[in-house]
């Protein structure tokens, strides 16, 4: 889908452009969404760079992520979508800047660009360029990043109360368990993934700051550009901590479980040390020898039983004075 953005006052007019069509010369943002091979081609000839692959975007050296190009700045990054799902996944996008109109290549539709499109669709400045649009989304993917952080962190605390929570109720351990397990195993891959995120708009940030001067950026930009970069680290700084909590989750989970475990264990070991006298017992009364002067003995019989409930009791009485049980 190829949809372009064109100033109307102090807004942004947005008209999809069919294939065939034509892009108006006017336009300062170009939104290539899962493009066909036709449409490419109509933005190479309309801008007069090259347009990358999908193939080529997915490649993770810095060279081939961030570099220059017929006077074109080609910007790729790795953006969060359907964190709200249970399956969080991250795409790559392409930003490219060419005389002040921006060209972003995506095969996803990331949270961002949805809010950044109807914003500018409602009010923008009325000289709006294509850096003034790519602030406008790295801004927004930013603070997307920090929403999708703050809702990791709390949902971490939820689950830290509900595994030191020494109240809670004992029953279905294993069902807790496994919901617990799986929250943090959730929670864990979705904040690696918005490190990942995080890492790769950084090195974006700063090759924008570099190319600051080139591009002929206004100041207000350029200290734009310095708090983006400020933000990114103190947001991986926060990615840092939630990830070590989560490790530590995981560690105290694996514990209680392991702790649990050795319970059940401990009782099969208690129940057969307690059954081994009694058994022993029997099993001397249970020989056939000819000479065994209980066997004639009216009460032979009571007496064998006596003696393996007491053979069975002291292994008991013994274990709880010890408090081993």
């Amino acid at each position: 889908m190829l949809t372009a953005h064109i100033p109307r006052g102090t807004s942004l007019e947005r008209q999809s452009i069919q294939p065939g069509g034509i892009i108006p010369p006017e336009a300062v943002w170009i939104d290539l969404v899962a493009p066909t091979q036709e449409e490419d081609k109509l933005v190479e000839a309309f801008v007069g760079i090259a347009v990358p692959t999908r193939e080529e975007m997915q490649e993770i050296e810095v060279s081939s992520r961030l570099y220059v190009e017929n006077g074109a700045r080609y910007m790729t990054a790795t953006l969060m979508c359907q964190s709200d799902t249970d399956m969080p996944q991250h795409t790559p996008v392409t930003f490219i800047l060419a005389s002040h109109r921006l060209i972003t290549v995506r095969y996803d539709d990331p949270k961002p660009f949805v809010l950044v499109g109807n914003k500018l669709a409602r009010v923008c400045q009325p000289s709006v360029n294509g850096d003034a649009v790519l602030m406008d989304l790295l801004d927004a993917v930013i603070d997307r990043a920090a929403d999708i952080l703050e809702h990791v962190g709390a949902d971490v605390d939820r689950v830290s109360h509900t595994v030191f929570d020494p109240g809670g109720r004992r029953t279905n351990r294993t069902l807790t368990y496994r919901f617990t397990l799986k929250s943090i195993g959730r929670h864990g891959d979705l904040t690696s993934k918005v490190r990942e995120s995080l890492v790769s708009i950084g090195r974006l940030v700063l090759f924008l700051a570099n190319e600051a001067e080139g591009m002929k950026l206004p100041k207000d930009m350029r200290a734009q550009l310095k708090t983006m970069q400020r933000d990114v680290q103190s947001l991986s700084d926060h990615t840092t901590f939630i990830t070590n909590k989560i490790t530590f989750l995981l560690d105290a989970m694996i514990g209680f479980v392991n702790i649990e475990q050795n319970n059940v264990i401990k009782i099969f070991s208690v129940v057969a040390v307690v059954l081994m006298p009694p058994t022993l017992v029997a099993s001397i009364y249970g020989m056939n020898f000819k000479h065994m002067p209980e066997l004639d003995w009216l009460l032979g019989y009571p007496m064998a039983l006596v003696l393996m409930f007491i053979a069975a009791i002291l292994p008991y009485v013994f274990f709880k004075w010890r408090k081993w049980l």
